[in-house]
């Protein structure tokens, strides 16, 4: 059994290492790329989410690389999502490739078939393997987490900003050549200490914008455009709500633990929607507040062409925006998206906040005098 799985942002790290310890072949799907959208593209329903279409490339390049098995996460409530996994085996199986798709669904009160469906993938049935595997893999998903983080931190900061590329590019490079948990985590340290070496400008003080949105649209760099590394060589700190650790969190984390970080801005946004609109709409409301209450500069919204989620979250942004006095930018991103236009907006957000922060410190200058 050679396996893989979509390519979502620096998940593949984790789940790699998490697979090698149970001693199977993985095959990571190469990084998104040009070719990767026309494949899923061509063979996709033009109407359908932008994330399906990477995902159908994803699949196409992996088999062609040897695999023979899909592992991909399931879903329910009102988002396309839950249909992925139906959508992607018809188109498959109407291309010809004869593979095995393994779908973990969240259980609706029976996790007989969950559970059959995780020993199946993981090709064992010793439940303390298992534990010990899963909770390295999540171990291994909140380092790597970290380690972007700090480096969209130390962008913003860096004398070079593109110093922190050349550490992440040999990061993302060397992570495909080391096998299992331990030589990750190894790997994990020596960036993290690579990065505290870059020369830093302390008198900086660099606009912190908060990143929210649709989780693949906003964890995936070829599907945002890069936006995290864009906007730190525009000398701005960036931290992205939704990360796989979290989302990990919020499934796994026990109640009486505390409330995870996106139960944390389901109370946020309560005010203005209390249910479930699908996919993560009412998290882009609560967090857009979390960050507005955190005291950053501004948000960008990033959704996919068509996310009905989103689109109402969007819709609820815009009376948000002005109860918080935040300024807020929706970015929509399908195949189409052009690099210029995306990056000239970038630009304009980024020149507007800095313009508003130094009107901020005039008016405070002047009411103190």
């Amino acid at each position: 059994m050679k396996i893989t799985f979509p390519h979502m942002g620096n998940t593949y790290i984790a789940v790699k290492a998490m697979f090698e310890d149970f001693g199977l072949e993985v095959v990571v799907p190469p990084k998104c790329s040009k070719r990767t959208l026309e494949l899923g593209t061509k063979y996709s329903p033009e109407s359908i989410c932008l994330p399906l279409k990477i995902n159908i490339g994803n699949y196409i390049e992996s088999i062609e690389k040897g695999a023979d098995t899909i592992l991909i996460t399931g879903s329910c409530g009102p988002c396309r999502f839950g249909f992925y996994p139906v959508i992607e085996r018809e188109i498959l199986k109407d291309l010809g490739y004869d593979v095995d798709i393994i779908v973990f669904d969240p259980p609706d009160g029976n996790y007989k078939e969950l559970i059959n469906n995780i020993t199946r993938a993981v090709n064992t049935k010793n439940p303390i393997k298992m534990l010990k595997s899963f909770n390295r893999g999540r171990i291994i998903l909140k380092e790597v987490d970290k380690l972007f983080e700090f480096s969209n931190k130390i962008r913003a900061y860096a004398v070079n900003s593109y110093e922190v590329d050349e550490i992440m590019q040999r990061f993302s490079e060397d992570v495909l050549k080391v096998k299992g948990v331990i030589e990750t985590r190894k790997l994990i340290r020596r960036t993290f200490e690579e990065l505290e070496k870059v020369e830093i400008d302390n008198t900086k003080r660099p606009l912190r914008i908060g990143i929210v949105g649709e989780i693949y649209t906003v964890i995936e760099p070829y599907v945002n455009l890069d936006i995290e590394r864009k906007l730190g060589h525009m000398g701005v700190w960036v931290d992205k709500f939704l990360t796989t650790s979290r989302w990990v969190e919020h499934n796994l984390k026990p109640s009486f633990l505390g409330l995870s970080e996106e139960k944390k801005a389901w109370e946020a946004a309560k005010p203005y929607i209390r249910t479930l609109v699908g996919g993560h709409g009412r998290e882009t409301v609560g967090s857009a507040i979390m960050y507005a209450e955190k005291g950053y500069d501004g948000v960008i919204q990033l959704l996919p062409f068509s996310c009905m989620p989103e689109i109402v979250a969007e819709t609820i942004l815009k009376t948000v925006r002005k109860d918080y006095d935040i300024p807020i930018l929706t970015l929509i991103v399908d195949e189409l998206t052009g690099e210029t236009g995306y990056v000239t907006r970038l630009e304009a957000f980024v020149d507007l906040l800095k313009r508003r922060r130094e009107e901020r410190n005039f008016e405070r200058v002047l009411f103190r005098s």
